[in-house]
């Protein structure tokens, strides 16, 4: 970590180490922000990599009646579609704990991106800084669906949801919270894992502006990362 870099790097020796950290520090923060607060809001990561870290939480002893959950992004697919990232976390965690469905802000993407995205900036208008919000990594240096080459939102004003039309990964319609909203947490962690990612790892750590750069809370943000991965690329 360079003098001005914001993030701190925790190497985790492999998946299951990395996912167990992940839990910890997702029900510390959850027990900080109930107590200080009364309740805990949530942003959750899509993708591969958070599965085993939900599925892992279903039998967390929390107030789950204080959570309150967000999504990063969201596929422009039907509610049901296994694509989607609301329903990857529900399969594995969020349809096996008693957290009341109206404190489950799914993006409705089934809408579309355009309407989708002013939809959820309406639901975000009145939530104040996240407590925790959970961020993965691409191979392409994407984090949720702000891509290379796109509008990440990161200046100030941006607004707090980006409909994106032409994502080089599919579906090309999704939404996206912006950097800027994102970056409004007390807490971001980043979750990488995988041998896919080394690339993306290695150009984060090198200064490379790529999107997961562009998420800038205050307090920084914490990777954890299979140790593999801060390895030199081989040449």
């Amino acid at each position: 970590m360079g003098p001005t870099d914001p993030c701190r790097w925790h190497a985790m020796p492999d998946r299951p180490a990395l996912e167990r950290a992940a839990a910890v520090s997702i029900l510390a923060a959850a027990d900080r922000a109930i107590r200080a607060r009364g309740q805990f809001h949530l942003v959750l990561a899509g993708g591969n990599t958070p599965r085993g870290i939900y599925h892992g939480l279903c039998a967390a002893k929390t107030d789950w009646s204080a959570w309150h959950v967000y999504f990063g992004d969201e596929r422009c697919l039907p509610p049901a579609d296994p694509a989607r990232n609301s329903r990857m976390a529900a399969e594995a965690w969020l349809d096996r704990v008693p957290i009341p469905k109206f404190q489950l802000h799914t993006i409705p993407g089934e809408l579309g991106a355009f309407q989708a995205a002013r939809t959820y900036a309406e639901t975000l208008r009145t939530v104040g800084d996240f407590d925790l919000v959970l961020l993965g990594l691409g191979e392409d240096g994407h984090t949720a669906s702000l891509f290379p080459g796109h509008e990440w939102g990161t200046a100030r004003g941006s607004p707090d949801t980006l409909a994106v039309f032409d994502a080089p990964k599919p579906p090309p319609q999704r939404v996206s919270l912006s950097a800027a909203r994102l970056s409004r947490a007390r807490q971001v962690i980043f979750l990488v894992s995988g041998e896919s990612k080394h690339r993306a790892v290695a150009e984060w750590r090198a200064g490379k502006d790529i999107p997961a750069r562009s998420i800038k809370p205050v307090a920084g943000a914490d990777v954890l990362v299979e140790s593999a991965l801060l390895a030199p690329l081989a040449v």
